[in-house]
């Protein structure tokens, strides 16, 4: 990432600290920051901007509508795909709990349900999300605080099989999903095994660059070529059948190891 990007990254961020601040005062615990920017692979044109909030009780429904607000004026300020944000009480942190409760979720895939009718969607987006498992994991691997408390003093234990059943679940339906979005698929599965094999926890490229010195060398090019297509703006075409053949060799080794 380059420095004008980071320098726009910061400034949004400190905006949504200043305005959360005011919004939720002291219920407010903490932002803390997880997914490509907390690993350093953050792509304006891919990535999104990941952070969960953390707070003492639930927000009133008007804190949430202002809070989501915010991110629609943002939105496209960074990044094309905006944000992903999670309100979480602290003591679901502290004492995790899987599936992981939360008070309010917003991603892009919700934005025009948001445009549509804000009121209606802060009072229905609260329940569990398996996805919190992960996302809590790499706070505390890779994770930074941007406003609060520490995350030592914020964040539990997340237990292995909860972190491993959370990634599992993004390449369950690999095999149908990989032709429709091969660079997601590739890069995450080896981002998965790299976890149930090695123990590590990493980033999608990260994940695929394990996989290129890991796995079986047919497949060492191809994990390139999604690499390639992962940090860069070019559209790329992948071979079906090998695509198809390094998800059943990958899905093999998941879960069978």
């Amino acid at each position: 990432m380059n420095n004008e990007n980071q320098v726009k990254i910061d400034k949004v961020l400190t905006e949504i600290v200043r305005q959360y601040e005011d919004i939720l005062g002291n219920n407010l615990v903490g932002i803390y920051v997880h997914g490509s920017l907390a690993f350093g692979c953050f792509n304006s044109r891919k990535s999104d901007i990941d952070f969960i909030v953390v707070v003492n009780s639930e927000p009133a429904v008007e804190e949430k509508e202002a809070l989501i607000k915010l991110l629609l004026k943002l939105s496209s300020e960074v990044s094309e795909k905006g944000f992903e944000m999670s309100v979480v009480l602290a003591e679901v942190c502290e004492r995790f709990i899987y599936p992981t409760p939360f008070e309010l979720h917003y991603s892009a895939m919700h934005m025009q349900r948001c445009k549509e009718n804000l009121r209606k969607y802060c009072t229905t987006m609260k329940g569990t999300d398996k996805d919190l498992a992960a996302h809590f994991t790499v706070i505390k691997t890779v994770g930074y605080t941007i406003e609060g408390q520490p995350i030592s003093k914020v964040f539990g234990e997340v237990p292995r099989s909860a972190y491993l059943d959370s990634i599992e679940l993004d390449v369950k339906n690999a095999v149908e999903d990989i032709c429709d979005n091969p660079v997601y698929i590739i890069l995450n599965l080896c981002r998965v095994l790299a976890f149930k094999q090695d123990g590590l926890i990493l980033s999608k490229e990260q994940g695929g660059l394990w996989g290129m010195k890991n796995l079986d060398e047919k497949y060492e090019s191809f994990i390139a070529k999604a690499l390639k297509a992962y940090s860069n703006e070019e559209n790329v075409d992948f071979n079906e059948q090998i695509s198809l053949s390094f998800c059943h060799y990958m899905i093999e080794k998941i879960f069978k190891v």
